[in-house]
């Protein structure tokens, strides 16, 4: 199990909320990381896609947000942010300068991979009916969140370098 700190059989709907809320910041903080360090040189380069990650992963968390506001108000969070690192942000060692748009794409790809096979590991741990909705839910997100991320990384050439825009290769919006 690679988050052995979360007790996956006892937690609460709450709890699960919390987790997947702090896994979006998490995602989106990184990716806006790796958009910093990349370095925006021109629109539809790296950063560029990175950017769209971040703007992807703020949705996504304040959907789940939304959601936990809805079924618990403002009750205090009672999860250990600590227990999440890398669920679906990208490893700290991925960026480099002058990185390719296809680059970008295979490390987004890896990330909702490791996304979806967290939730799946969960969810052989998780008894709550509540939570397992949830966490089926998610991980069902991830694997659409793979399927369009592959999509754009097929129609991104193999000799992609700097110079060709990600946006360039008409594509849908995660």
């Amino acid at each position: 199990m690679p988050f052995p700190t979360i007790d996956f059989a006892s937690l609460t709907l709450q709890d699960a909320l919390d987790y997947a809320i702090l896994i979006e910041e998490e995602a989106r903080q990184r990716y806006a990381t790796f958009s910093d360090l990349v370095g925006k040189r021109y629109d539809g380069d790296a950063a560029s896609f990175f950017d769209s990650m971040v703007v992807n992963e703020e949705k996504h968390r304040q959907a789940l947000a939304t959601r936990r506001t809805a079924q618990f108000g403002d009750a205090p969070s009672r999860v250990d942010p600590d227990a999440i690192v890398d669920v679906e942000a990208p490893a700290t060692d991925q960026p480099r300068n002058y990185m390719s748009t296809r680059r970008a794409l295979e490390i987004a790809l890896a990330a909702e991979r490791k996304a979806f096979d967290f939730f799946d590991e969960a969810l052989t741990h998780v008894k709550d009916v509540e939570v397992r909705a949830l966490f089926t839910e998610l991980r069902s997100e991830e694997l659409e969140h793979q399927r369009l991320v592959a999509d754009l990384l097929a129609r991104v050439p193999g000799d992609d370098g700097p110079d060709r825009a990600w946006d360039e290769v008409d594509t849908p919006k995660l």
